[in-house]
């Protein structure tokens, strides 16, 4: 059994997603490309000898710290060596989102003109869902009577619920009954099975053309309308985080960069305060004034 096989049969032991599956794989099979060792010999410094390739290659540091997850879960969990490493890299710096104004979401999906597309991208926004979590739709993951549904396994291998928006629930249902999908049956399929990922891809790539909308979308932009719109409305930032499914409430307040168009209307507490206006003539440069201060 080769180390290849190895790694994916203790993955999948463990319940690892198949999404971090497929990429540990790949970078396992990138490092072992490189250093053509046995994998029992391999060690600590051929691994740093890897990753100080990926930094000359200027790749990005969150793709290194991928690369060295995985090469961790080799080091550790298969080869059963501790594998410390401190390596130096340049960050990828932090930018904001980009995210469709409401406007824009209704100029997106008025341009497709295909019905299930339509409605596969009205479900991808008014969910917040991954286009992966979209593909893998299945009819039993929607409960109706409660207006909610499930992703099964998303991202970290966790179940989530999501809304069904009250405006596409008639829609679905008709839906589901017009093409006589049964309760096993994946929500959105092709002529040839599964819808893919690429498909979906595809639609929005088309879609976003021909509304000549001036930004560069892709499905996740949605998901990041979705969240924005969601803090625009006035939902706190738990609500939110817990609907995107996020572990960690800063990757939420991300989502914060419409703050300043949400926050400009609202008054400082000074402006409700009845100060007298004593000090109106105060002359900062006097000498004979004695400002006394005092800190608490």
């Amino acid at each position: 059994m080769d180390v290849i096989e190895l790694m994916e049969k203790e993955l999948l032991r463990r319940n690892y997603s198949l999404r971090t599956i497929e990429t540990y794989l790949f970078c396992l099979n990138k490092f072992l490309k490189f250093c053509k060792k046995d994998f029992k010999k391999i060690n600590k410094q051929d691994i740093k000898d890897y990753l100080d390739k990926l930094i000359d290659k200027k790749v990005s540091g969150s793709t290194i710290n991928v690369h060295l997850n995985a090469l961790k879960f080799l080091f550790e969990e298969i080869l059963n060596k501790k594998l410390t490493i401190k390596i130096k890299y340049s960050r990828t710096p932090k930018t904001l989102p980009i995210f469709l104004t409401k406007e824009e979401i209704i100029r997106l999906i008025g341009s497709i003109e295909n019905y299930k597309h339509k409605l596969m991208i009205k479900t991808l926004y008014s969910a917040g869902l991954r286009v992966s979590e979209l593909v893998n739709l299945k009819v039993k993951d929607l409960e109706f009577e409660n207006n909610y549904g499930w992703v099964r396994r998303g991202k970290g291998n966790k179940d989530r619920l999501f809304i069904i928006a009250a405006s596409l629930k008639d829609e679905l249902l008709k839906y589901i009954k017009d093409n006589n999908l049964e309760h096993d049956s994946s929500l959105f399929t092709s002529y040839n099975g599964s819808m893919s990922v690429r498909s979906v891809q595809e639609i929005i790539k088309k879609a976003a053309k021909k509304s000549k909308i001036n930004k560069k979308i892709h499905p996740h932009t949605l998901r990041h309308s979705y969240a924005t719109h969601l803090i625009e409305n006035g939902y706190d930032l738990t609500s939110v985080q817990s609907l995107l499914g996020h572990n960690n409430l800063n990757t939420t307040m991300i989502y914060l960069h419409i703050a300043p168009k949400k926050f400009i209307n609202v008054k400082s507490p000074l402006d409700d305060l009845k100060l007298e206006d004593n000090d109106k003539n105060l002359s900062y440069g006097d000498k004979n004034i004695n400002v006394i201060s005092s800190v608490n």
